[in-house]
């Protein structure tokens, strides 16, 4: 090329310079990496640290952390930091959690790895299954359809909507059941918003917010969790006292729904829908409807295979003869019926979210790691015996912020089991009443707003991909603080009014 041609003609700027593709680099995001070596430093400097000082309980028992204990708590943290930054797949991260254990001789390698397919694991994966089915089926378009045309093309009554109808099934089957079954159905109503995959307000406001009033619908009966009866018979063993279906309603009903409320208008507020109406949204899906005329055999098949399942769950806690049945199996008949009758095949199960159900997997395994380490009762003592000359407002407080955080953790059964008893032992020389103790602790374990393993419908949310671990994380810290706030007037005006006692006269 000449000179002249070079520089380009008169009045124009010089061509570009010619540039090697090799020369190209793609900026280096150091931030994976950078957290992937922290977490691993944290746990390294945890578990090689010198033994650390016992745990006194206000009656003067010791509990030592065992070495096994340390390394329970140091994997914790590294756990942690993974999941929340997502510095590898989170399903990945699970992995490591029973590598690590076995790798630093915390526990052995066939109780690391049992837990991976822990009851309440296959609890998730039947879940899963359900939710799938009404997919396939055609029934998770009807559903929403049918929702749409009710609330109308506002995506503030959409939100409502979707929180208010996912908080009420949690009334009638346990929330994972309830977010499986509901997920479908806010992807078929994320699709209508007209962004595609794109992350939006709105995808993260409906998915987010419907884990969150999953937790919030879920604390109201005994069906939303397993967390109600296993935590009311802990309390009946330790007090002798008994907690009725209905009297727990009672106290959680206001608490829990109006929780669902101002989760929706925190979203309202911090992730406003970039569109205040989808235009024609009523017209179209009532058309839509029409074109899929009458409910098939498959369809009601489906339908009333869960609600047969999900009586049986109901009847469970209520009939002595039940009880010996694990939820997971009664939830696994809907999975073999779904195959049996061929519902499903077995091309179906390549739709399964295993990054998903190996999130829980690990979430189980942790959670066992410190409980039966002696980590989790360590971490309690040293918690509550702060408080232990505290006023009794601020000692209830405390008790639910330790099970809050732990139950982002570990199951939150756990959670409870390791907290309540040490709890009450405080509450008596503090003139509280056992009953306020249980109920704090059922309405903070219910709602773990910070991690995606502290419930399985935050994992379930997170399938939709329209946010990352951290921004449930950032939004959760909020929320929590929100939660305290609400779980304070309670005790202070809601629960002595409908009668609860607060302090022991």
């Amino acid at each position: 090329m000449s000179g002249e041609s070079r520089k380009g003609a008169p009045g124009l700027p010089p061509p570009p310079r010619d540039i090697s593709i090799s020369t190209i680099k793609a900026p280096v995001d150091w931030k994976k990496p950078f957290f992937l070596v922290l977490g691993l430093a944290i746990f390294l400097i945890v578990y090689f640290s010198p033994p650390w000082p016992d745990a006194v309980d206000p009656v003067g028992k010791s509990f030592p952390l065992t070495r096994e204990g340390k390394g329970a708590l140091a994997l914790f943290l590294m756990a942690g930091i993974w999941w929340v930054f997502e510095v590898i797949p989170i399903g990945v991260t699970s992995i490591a959690i029973g590598v690590f254990q076995v790798l630093f001789a915390i526990r052995p390698a066939k109780e690391a790895f049992r837990d991976f397919m822990d009851p309440s694991v296959m609890f998730i994966y039947g879940s899963v299954i359900i939710g799938l089915a009404f997919t396939k089926t055609g029934l998770t378009r009807r559903i929403a359809y049918k929702m749409l045309e009710i609330v109308g093309d506002r995506t503030s009554m959409i939100l409502l909507g979707a929180f208010v109808v996912t908080a009420f099934l949690t009334h009638f089957m346990a929330h994972t059941a309830a977010a499986a079954t509901v997920f479908p159905i806010l992807l078929a109503i994320n699709s209508f918003y007209g962004e595609g995959d794109r992350k939006t307000n709105f995808g993260k406001a409906l998915f987010i917010g419907m884990a969150y009033s999953a937790g919030a619908g879920s604390i109201i009966t005994f069906l939303g969790a397993a967390r109600g009866p296993a935590a009311a018979g802990m309390f009946r063993e330790f007090t002798g006292r008994d907690i009725g279906f209905f009297e727990l309603t009672k106290y959680m009903f206001i608490v829990g729904w109006v929780m669902v409320f101002l989760i929706w208008l925190y979203f309202m507020l911090v992730l406003r829908p970039e569109k205040k109406v989808i235009p024609g949204l009523r017209e179209k899906v009532k058309r839509l409807n029409q074109e899929l005329g009458p409910m098939t055999f498959q369809e009601k098949f489906v339908i009333v295979t869960v609600l047969l399942v999900v009586i049986l769950m109901g009847l469970q806690s209520l009939l002595p003869s039940l009880k010996y049945l694990d939820r997971s199996a009664i939830l696994l008949i809907s999975t073999l019926l779904f195959f049996i009758f061929r519902i499903l095949t077995v091309k179906d199960l390549e739709e399964v979210p295993w990054n998903i159900i190996l999130l829980f997997s690990g979430a189980m395994s942790i959670g066992f790691c410190l409980w039966k380490t002696g980590a989790a009762q360590w971490l309690a003592v040293n918690w509550l015996a702060m408080f232990q000359k505290a006023h009794w407002l601020v000692f209830i407080l405390s008790v639910a912020i330790f099970v809050l955080l732990m139950t982002n953790f570990i199951m939150n059964v756990a959670a409870i089991a390791i907290s309540l008893p040490v709890s009450l032992v405080i509450a008596s020389y503090l003139g509280v009443a056992p009953e306020v103790i249980l109920y704090v602790s059922l309405v903070t374990s219910g709602m773990p707003f910070l991690l995606l393993i502290g419930a399985a419908p935050n994992a379930i949310a997170y399938e939709s991909k329209q946010f990352t671990a951290l921004e449930f994380f950032k939004h959760g810290i909020p929320m929590s603080i929100i939660l305290i706030i609400v779980l304070t007037i309670a005790l202070l005006t809601i629960w002595p009014l409908l009668g609860m006692p607060i302090l022991q006269r």
